[in-house]
């Protein structure tokens, strides 16, 4: 089975514990004076007024759906109805004002939202934000001015593999329940859940019904929202996922300040993990770190002074060890931020200050090709690292990309894919979509430069 089947999403339940906090004035917990028990009383302290502190701030997420069933009628043939669908998520009040977080596969495609609160009121919410990429959705309850209890976010800086957590929420559809575990693991990027992992594993148990909800520290502050589970069965085998809280907030922020996208700074480098044949080849005593391999002209990055071949060895304070640790590190910045860099460059350290930016090049408008020729039917739109980062293509490439395909055009029926970058027609480079509309209606045959996940081919029509 191939791994990635193995992570689950946490729907059907209503998830754990939720952690909030006011959006006037966030805060964040700091973990201070650890140490381990010195005596059996300390060990057998409870965990009940964590528990008690977080409960109130959990609640329930009802998602309806209309979907079309297909069944056959012994008189009628095969026919096709709707149904009403409705799964059961949770969510984590993180504004006392009624905004409401939780996993965007909870709410996707629904029709209408219902949160219910720990005390059994039920609110219709509204969808202020939805972000796909992190598997995150922001929601909106109207309180009627009345302040809901809220709880600080954490910071998952501090976090430390061994810290006991919480999981509060409803499994299985089961009323409030508390797991308690541990931190088994920080920095989870080879998850392959979404764009920007940088997981936070415990063996809480978590089960189907916890999506949504948060996992909480001893200070009751939210570490982050549990999103999936790695399982062959679909139970908990002890390896839960958690989005961290610092990639929480920055969802909220936007939704909040009437964003209907996030914003995310992009560093505009290349970047290769350093593996233990890469380290030699860089004399290096082991393999820590990513390589710079390309720097897109006057990004963050190169105003920064990244140069090629050097070492990111910490983003934002944060060791990094892949190219998605240093992506996650920087999207989670504020824009305008200054993020700090700590380099290897000629075998000694050195630091640089980046600005969080967005990606430039902004949105281009697509264009749908028409006409009589192979790429009709395809909905194309310029490459910039903007439109890139948008869509999941490379931002390194020239061309153009194709966003969307008719199904009963002639681009789709010959075996064109969105996520197509075309770079050339007829041996003339391709630079934005207007170019690629006028090259396909002039020709009447066609050679064109296509690159697929990283292959490149010309294709003759």
């Amino acid at each position: 089975m191939d791994s990635a089947s193995l992570y689950k999403p946490l729907i059907r339940g209503v998830a754990v514990a939720a952690v909030c906090v006011s959006l006037l004035s966030p805060s964040v917990v700091s973990a201070q004076n650890r140490s381990a028990p010195t005596s059996r009383a300390e060990v057998q302290l409870s965990f009940a007024p964590v528990a008690a502190r977080a409960g109130p701030a959990v609640v329930n997420v009802y998602a309806q759906r209309v979907v079309r069933s297909m069944s056959r009628d012994p008189f009628f043939g095969r026919f096709s109805g709707p149904r009403m669908e409705q799964s059961l998520g949770s969510g984590v009040i993180v504004g006392a004002d009624g905004i409401i977080v939780t996993n965007n596969h909870v709410i996707e495609g629904a029709q209408s939202l219902k949160v219910v609160l720990a005390d059994r009121r039920e609110f219709d919410a509204e969808l202020v934000l939805a972000d796909p990429r992190v598997d995150l959705a922001v929601l909106r309850i109207n309180t009627g001015g009345e302040r809901l209890p809220t709880l600080q976010y954490a910071n998952t800086a501090d976090a430390q593999v061994g810290d006991l957590v919480l999981a509060i929420g409803n499994p299985f559809g089961l009323q409030q329940t508390v797991t308690s575990g541990i931190i088994s693991a920080l920095a989870r990027t080879e998850v392959g859940i979404s764009d920007y992992a940088f997981f936070i594993q415990t063996d809480a148990a978590i089960n189907r019904g916890n999506s949504g909800g948060a996992l909480v520290d001893m200070n009751g502050a939210l570490v982050g929202i549990n999103s999936a589970i790695a399982s062959e069965s679909g139970g908990s085998n002890g390896v839960g996922f958690a989005i961290p809280s610092e990639m929480v907030r920055r969802v909220v922020e936007s939704a909040v300040s009437g964003g209907s996208t996030v914003i995310r700074p992009w560093l505009g480098a290349r970047l290769q993990t350093v593996t233990s044949d890469l380290a030699r080849s860089l004399n290096l005593p082991r393999p820590e770190g990513v390589l710079v391999s390309q720097l897109y002209p006057r990004s963050s990055g190169e105003r920064a002074g990244l140069r090629l071949n050097d070492i990111i060895l910490s983003v934002g304070g944060v060791d990094v060890r892949d190219d998605a640790a240093v992506r996650y590190q920087f999207a989670t910045q504020r824009p305008g931020s200054q993020v700090p860099l700590v380099v290897l460059r000629g075998g000694r350290q050195i630091s640089l200050t980046a600005v969080a930016e967005a990606p430039p090049g902004g949105a281009p408008d697509p264009v749908l090709l028409a006409g009589r020729h192979p790429l009709s039917g395809a909905r194309v739109v310029t490459l910039t690292p903007a439109t890139a980062e948008a869509s999941r293509v490379d931002p390194f490439a020239d061309g153009v990309f194709i966003q969307a395909l008719d199904r009963r055009g002639i681009a789709a029926r010959i075996g064109f894919r969105v996520g197509d970058i075309i770079d050339e027609v007829n041996g003339q480079p391709v630079r934005d979509a207007a170019q690629l509309d006028r090259l396909m209606a002039q020709a009447r045959t066609w050679v064109i430069g296509v690159e697929r996940n990283g292959q490149r081919a010309e294709l003759r029509f």
